[in-house]
Formats: structure tokens, sequence, C-alpha cells
């Protein structure tokens, strides 16, 4: 069987690699389990809470990418991003000239955020076709405080910040730039390249982590859909989404119609998931508003693991997120 282009899927996680994986230490409270992005360790009265992301996807910028992608998954737990670790693998005959300014980028990020880069690895690697980064964040939180994405609970609202598809729209806007200002004109792809500024979940997750959540997961690849999909894993619980309150930009809706592709199976790093007991929902809306920050509360979280539907229709796991549709034909 031969694994399709892009993030392996949750059913041959469980399949081909989470069987064949140990715990040996009783520090780790969270370990790896499909829909979970992040591990969390013991540290007495904190926790450590370890994740690690590449960036494949993305064309441009793939160092300042790297460090907010990586710190979303860390923030998504409720602790604050701490410490970054790069690891760089540049095609035959890079630059010197693009790695400082890959350098540059990276630290750029950090400061950011306030994340301290520790180390990492470089090297030109035989046989890529081009330039893949993969990151690793580390980040501490106290230890009655922090969250994943498997404590969605029946009766919970979800609750989706900014809108769907934020990095896809971002992505493809950057780097079929040529072809969609033919299409949809210059001023409406120079906003949609604006989207990539929103790629950071950290503040709202902090912001919603405060007033009292359950769970929280960004969705990456395979969109609000595949994000949806995982929460729900993790949880063990199903869901019932409204697509008419799904929130979609005018330049996603733009770009999506344009290539043919779904919007809720769009890489969508820069929207964050919540879920929030009925009585704590309308609290986290406020605070995130407050916070300057767009939040629409788009459906509920179900007993039923079975129950996953938008609109009142099923919606599967996507098979492939849709930006490599648009790639594969490039």
């Amino acid at each position: 069987m031969r694994l399709p282009v892009g993030k392996v899927g949750p059913r041959e996680l469980e399949r081909l690699v989470l069987p064949y994986l140990r715990l040996r230490d009783r520090r780790v409270l969270v370990g790896p389990r499909a829909g979970l992005d992040a591990a969390v360790i013991d540290c007495g009265r904190r926790v450590l809470v370890l994740s690690c992301d590449p960036i494949t996807g993305a064309l441009r910028d793939l160092g300042w990418l790297a460090v907010h992608i990586n710190a979303n998954d860390v923030a998504t737990t409720g602790a604050t991003p701490r410490w970054f670790m790069a690891t760089l693998f540049a095609p035959e005959g890079f630059g010197g000239d693009r790695l400082k300014r890959l350098t540059k980028r990276v630290q750029a990020a950090c400061d950011e955020l306030g994340v301290s880069l520790v180390g990492g690895h470089t090297e030109v690697t035989p046989g890529l076709p081009r330039l893949i980064i993969s990151g690793a964040m580390v980040g501490e939180a106290p230890k009655q405080r922090f969250v994943t994405s498997a404590g969605a609970r029946h009766g919970d609202r979800i609750i989706l910040t900014k809108t769907a598809a934020v990095e896809g729209t971002a992505i493809l806007a950057a780097d079929r730039e040529r072809e969609l200002v033919k299409a949809l004109g210059r001023p409406l792809i120079a906003r949609a390249k604006r989207f990539i500024r929103r790629i950071s979940v950290v503040k709202e997750a902090l912001t919603a982590a405060r007033v009292g959540v359950t769970a929280m997961h960004d969705p990456t690849e395979g969109g609000l859909a595949g994000g949806l999909h995982e929460l729900a894993d993790a949880s063990r619980v199903g869901f019932e989404v409204e697509g008419s309150k799904i929130p979609v930009a005018r330049e996603t809706r733009a770009i999506c119609a344009y290539f043919g592709i779904d919007p809720l199976q769009l890489i969508s790093s820069g929207s964050l998931l919540i879920t929030a007991g009925p009585g704590r929902a309308q609290a986290v809306l406020t605070a995130l508003k407050r916070a300057k920050i767009q939040a629409q509360e788009i459906g509920e979280i179900v007993s039923n693991r079975k129950v996953r539907q938008v609109s009142g229709r099923p919606i599967k796991f996507p098979k492939q997120d849709h930006l490599w549709r648009v790639f594969r034909v490039k």
C-alpha cells in the first residue's frame, strides 16, 4: 500500500505506527495518540509541552513559518512556548546568503513570540529537490492548567477563531500569484497573501485557556474538516457543525473556487478549534472579542462518535489536503 502525499492520516497511524510505540517514563502525562499534537511531561508543579512539525507545503519564508506552526501546537495546550530548535535540510547548491536570510527569519519569529532559539541542525542533503525545515518547540504550563484535544465532552460548544483555510489561502496566493492575479485581480491576491500574518494562534489559545476550555486543536493539513475529525478522535466523541456559521473569507472562497477545491479541506493553520461547556462558551467568546480576535460558535459536540456532520450531512476525514491537488497539477 502506497501512502498519499501529505500528512499520514489517523487511521494509518493507528494501524502502522502507534501499536509499536511504548512509553517507559511515568512522567509522560500525554504521549503519542491520534488527534494529539503535543506531548506533556510532568516536571513537578509545572509541565513541559513538546511538539514538532515540518514545513513541506509552503515554499516561501519557511523559517518564520516553522516557528509559528510549532508554537501553535504548544499553545493549544494552554502552555506558553519557550524554546525552539530547527533542523534544516537544504538541497545541493544551496547558497550561504539564503541560509543567512532564513536564519534571520527564524530568529525574527522567535523574537515575536518571546521564544529562545536554543539549537538545531543544518545540512546540505543530496537528492532533495527543495529546502525542507522541521522544528521542535517546547513550552511550559502549570500542572493543573494544561488542556489537550482529548477533553471535549457531550454538549460542549465548538468555537472557531478567524476563518477557515488561513494558511492555505496565503500559500496559494503567494506560490501561484501570477496565475491568480490574472484570474482574480491584484487587490484580492495582495490581501490573500497577507493572511500569512494571521498564522499564529498563540494569543487566542492562551486567552481561551485562561477563561477555561475543555479542548483546543489547530486544524493544519486536512483543513477544518480534518481538524474536527482529529479533535473528535482524540476525545472519542462526534460533532454537529452548521456550515453556514463557518466563517470563510472572500479571498479564500475566490481562490478555492478558481482551483475547484474545498476551503474546509485546505490547510488551516491560523484557525483554532475550541470546545467549552455550555456555561463557559460565551465567556470564551467575550474574552476573545476583548483580545480583538475574531471567533464564532459553529456547532456542538455529541456523544455518538459516528455522528460527524456539517449541516446535517456526514463529512469524512480528508484523504489528502486539497493544497496537494493544486500543486500536483502545477
